[in-house]
């Protein structure tokens, strides 16, 4: 049951991570008013948004997976309260700060229509953050740094994220509600 609950949280955290990934990056294409792959906006939107929610779960079940591990020994304050773990108090705490923030994402997401659409942004403009600190978190506490495929699957997902902000950062990207302003005469 020991390893289970090892290869679970293992398993958990690096599919959270390219979901997550995904997520960020389909964030960014939502902005714009243009299609993605011929998808609609709309549609762009709504795989952003699957992908950020299966991460999430996955994130918990990273979390709880690795609570109920008793060779990672952590406590439930470790979860919350960042650089408190006794393996790898640093590693470990950008892992509860990138939880910390996601959990004010997800918190925020779900008042969306109650705490306005500013707050809202400002508050996911977070994830800019969260994302490569859970990014970290993976390479310098998780036990798979040293296989190749991880390190594929981190460079696909460095990868994405740079060419993602990269294009948003770019003059000439067009954010959706300024497309639609130009619209109209």
């Amino acid at each position: 049951m020991d390893q289970a609950m090892w290869a679970l949280g293992r398993g958990t955290g690096i599919t959270a991570l390219v979901l997550l990934t995904v997520s960020v990056a389909l964030g960014v294409a939502t902005r714009s008013g243009r299609p993605m792959l011929s998808l609609p906006r709309f549609a762009v939107a709504d795989v952003h948004r699957a992908a950020a929610l299966a991460g999430t779960i996955l994130v918990a079940l990273h979390v709880l997976s690795l609570l109920a591990d008793p060779y990672a020994q952590l406590r439930l304050v470790d979860n919350f309260v960042p650089f408190l773990g006794a393996y790898k108090p640093f590693w470990l705490g950008l892992g509860t700060l990138a939880f910390d923030v996601l959990l004010v994402v997800v918190v925020t997401s779900v008042l969306r229509h109650r705490i306005g659409v500013r707050l809202f942004r400002a508050v996911h403009w977070g994830t800019y953050a969260l994302w490569p600190i859970a990014l970290a978190h993976a390479l310098g506490n998780g036990t798979d740094p040293s296989h190749v495929w991880f390190l594929v699957v981190v460079t696909v997902c460095v990868f994405t994220v740079v060419a993602s902000v990269t294009w948003r950062l770019r003059a000439d990207f067009v954010e959706y509600a300024t497309a639609r302003i130009k619209e109209w005469p």
